[in-house]
């Protein structure tokens, strides 16, 4: 005897005889007959009471081939309720059943044989899923909640749509089955377990107090040692460890002699190698007036820097005027912009600075973007606003391509006729390298130092309804001539001689100063 379909948990049928009761697996179509009057087909729950179903239905049900009881046959089994294994079969069931048989002759003579088993076949399948799909769903605990609204904001936000070549819903479903979410710090570790599947070191989760840390450290003050770090890129890519871009003037990093280009191997002699660029910063933040010892290379020197911790500053700009030696009191006067960070005041500085240099009749400005490390995104394309009368400042692309763009008409526009140099280096990063870029391409300026340091994703900070939060990649920046500068930079149209100075009072005395091994002249810094 040969049936349909094996035993639980899938929905079984089961076949029946005065003797015995047997489950069987699936075989091809063509051995499903019954060579009994006497076969038939029951509930499990049925044959424990089978003495009453059993001569209720007898000889009145499967003489016929089992596929010959056409489409209804299959259909009716989404009807099926799973639970426990067992599989409840409603009463309109069995009428299905009753209907099929009689009018299975006419259906037989109408149909080819091959396409009804097929049909079957196909259908079989379609019905155990239907009935699997429609078992109860657990309900979502609030751990559970805020695991998904982690997962929706990256799912609309993140630029790599394939997210790292995975199936981002399967993901979600696995992770709720899967992971622990009792606690709230276990969500917060399944959360960064997911955000690890995307290898991506900028798309970051942070917990409320980082969360809140970082709001700070694009508002007004930090507490740390006044770095900005980064991924070692160029020649120093195979370096272990962390590079320094910039460190803050006057920060306890800067007074201890750290500089761009330098590499971090330890903090509290926990090695860089494998530590993730966060988790460093946090590191080297924590309470005024706390210790922390560095373990700082600079070519082949190795130093033991301890240092304390305290507020820095970001007040980010600042500015001075250098008056040339020659012309008396008509001489040109140069203002130079100091611009350290691009935090929620900084194209407001900026545009005060501007207005204060040319009161005192500045006719030319120099802008100085050296270890500017980046900061608001918005911010940069204000300030680039400020200098240019009409232009596109950054195309956004994501995988698709061009996505968005970033342009001005004049209508923010300060200072967008005087001679403009912008002073570039290997710690200029993110949001100043879009303001370096948009100056040059647009032909507004002349950037001097060394290729900047190759930051070209562009990250969206969201909080969770918790407090937490998420630092997204949201896209990637082209400059205005089409130049994706991520791990490149932006390259500058001259260098600077090795020894100029990055302090304010030493840069005007490069340019008064025409003996000096640091002098540039005014012709070569604003010529065209």
């Amino acid at each position: 005897m040969e049936a349909l379909l094996c035993s639980s948990p899938s929905p079984s049928f089961i076949i029946t005889r005065r003797s015995s009761t047997i489950a069987f697996k699936v075989l091809s179509w063509n051995s499903l007959y019954s060579g009994s009057n006497n076969s038939r087909l029951y509930h499990p729950i049925l044959l424990l009471k089978r003495s009453g179903a059993e001569q209720m239905y007898r000889n009145r049900m499967f003489s016929q081939p089992i596929w010959r009881r056409s489409k209804i046959f299959i259909d009716k089994q989404s009807f099926l309720v799973i639970q426990n294994g067992l599989a409840f079969l409603p009463r309109k069931f069995i009428t299905s059943l009753r209907k099929t048989v009689k009018h299975s002759e006419i259906f037989k003579s109408t149909v080819p044989n091959i396409f009804v088993r097929s049909c079957i076949g196909l259908m079989l399948v379609m019905a155990v899923n239907t009935a699997v799909v429609k078992a109860p769903s657990f309900a979502l605990s609030e751990e559970n909640l805020l695991f998904l609204e982690a997962w929706r904001t990256i799912d609309r936000a993140y630029i790599d749509k394939t997210f790292n070549g995975q199936s981002w819903f399967r993901y979600r479903e696995d992770a709720l089955r899967n992971e622990p979410m009792n606690t709230r710090q276990e969500t917060y570790a399944a959360i960064k377990k997911m955000i690890a599947t995307l290898d991506d070191p900028f798309t970051r989760f942070l917990e409320p107090e980082k969360f809140k840390s970082l709001r700070s450290g694009t508002q007004n003050a930090l507490t740390g040692v006044g770095l900005s770090i980064g991924y070692p890129t160029g020649k120093n890519e195979s370096t272990p460890g962390l590079v320094v871009i910039s460190a803050s003037p006057g920060g306890p990093a800067n007074r201890a002699g750290i500089s761009s280009g330098d590499i971090i191997l330890q903090i509290d002699n926990t090695t860089t190698e494998n530590m993730g660029i966060y988790d460093a910063a946090e590191r080297l933040q924590g309470p005024e007036g706390s210790g922390v010892e560095l373990t700082v290379l600079r070519g082949s020197e190795t130093r033991q820097l301890p240092l304390i911790r305290e507020k820095v500053s970001l007040n980010p700009v600042k500015s001075r005027i250098c008056k040339l030696p020659t012309g008396g009191d008509d001489a040109p006067q140069i203002g130079y912009i100091k611009l350290s960070s691009f935090n929620q005041n900084a194209s407001g500085a900026v545009r005060e600075a501007i207005e204060a240099l040319r009161k005192n009749n500045v006719n030319a400005f120099v802008l100085d973007l050296r270890d500017n490390s980046g900061g608001l995104f918005p911010e940069g394309v204000e300030i680039a606003k400020i200098w240019l009368d009409k232009g596109v400042i950054v195309y956004i692309c994501d995988s698709r391509g061009v996505r968005d763009i970033y342009d001005t008409d004049g209508s923010n526009v300060v200072a967008a006729s005087e001679p403009l140099a912008v002073l570039v280096n290997k710690g200029t990063a993110s949001a100043s390298e879009i303001l370096a870029g948009a100056l040059k391409d647009n032909k507004r300026a002349q950037l001097f130092g060394e290729p900047t340091y190759g930051k070209g994703k562009i990250q969206s900070v969201f909080q969770l309804s918790d407090g937490s939060g998420l630092a997204v990649t949201v896209a990637r920046y082209e400059t205005p001539a089409h130049n994706d500068i991520d791990k490149v930079g932006v390259i500058p149209d001259h260098p600077l001689p090795a020894s100029f100075p990055k302090d304010d009072e030493s840069f005007c005395n490069c340019l008064q100063n025409p003996a000096a091994a640091c002098h540039l002249n005014q012709v070569e810094l604003f010529s065209k």
